[in-house]
């Protein structure tokens, strides 16, 4: 068994009075792809925020390789973000720089380096999730899946060591989901990166995971395998997987 990446205790987060996360604790591996699973409004994308250090929660701790994360500043936070990438619900493309600038944005960011280089990772990254030579096209000139692909490209543009994927399939018809679920495996076999994927959808997490977690009511109710998520007895598995378990 995988030591943890990433470890979280006791985590706690509110808005305004509401609560959300209520006491996560939750260990993911090296090297594996664990999803993060819920309803709307459970806090799972509050969650890959408060790994990436863009939020701070209310109490708890988040280590990344044994390193509490939470009380560190802006500045203490890059050598982690450099660690890792993501993709967010919508891809979250600049509208106004084009394919190839979008994904070249974290890699001017983070490092300096001759712009020939900056390209050809550019087409490195952009040739991985298979979208040779649209580098010079627009957003608005791109499909649904080819832009959360170009946001995919974008995630491992500095070869990070984790992916944080926050419902990478939402709003693609059936043959663009399937894609992204074979990008999502593909890339964690080539790039052996930890792979934490936020979802509702349970067919995409089936296919793509190692392991599952259900957020509920703030806390985590089960972590596990897909076969024990399929045999579990526990009623909000239960309830979410839509099927009574037969004794």
């Amino acid at each position: 068994m995988q030591a943890p990446i990433i470890e979280i205790r006791d985590l706690h987060k509110s808005y305004e009075g509401l609560k959300v996360l209520q006491g996560v604790d939750l260990d993911i591996r090296r090297g594996e792809t664990i999803t993060i699973l819920g309803g709307s409004g459970t806090g799972k994308s509050v969650l890959l925020k408060l790994i990436t250090g863009l939020e701070k929660p209310d109490k708890g701790l988040i280590r990344i390789e044994k390193k509490d994360i939470t009380p560190l500043k802006e500045d203490e936070l890059v050598p982690f973000r450099r660690k890792i990438g993501m993709l967010f619900q919508g891809a979250a493309l600049f509208d106004s720089l084009s394919a190839g600038e979008n994904v070249a944005y974290p890699i001017r960011e983070h490092f300096r380096l001759p712009e020939e280089e900056v390209q050809r990772i550019v087409r490195e990254k952009l040739r991985l999730v298979g979208l040779d030579g649209v580098e010079d096209k627009m957003p608005a000139e791109l499909s649904g899946g080819m832009k959360k692909r170009v946001g995919l490209a974008r995630s491992i543009a500095i070869d990070p060591e984790i992916i944080l994927y926050d419902e990478p399939t939402t709003g693609l018809d059936p043959a663009n989901t399937e894609r992204i679920n074979q990008l999502i495996v593909e890339l964690q076999r080539a790039l052996k990166v930890t792979s934490i994927v936020v979802t509702h959808d349970l067919a995409s997490a089936y296919q793509i995971t190692d392991r599952l977690a259900l957020l509920h009511q703030g806390r985590i109710a089960m972590k596990g395998t897909k076969k024990e998520f399929k045999t579990s007895a526990i009623k909000e598995v239960q309830d979410f997987i839509g099927k009574r378990i037969v004794e």
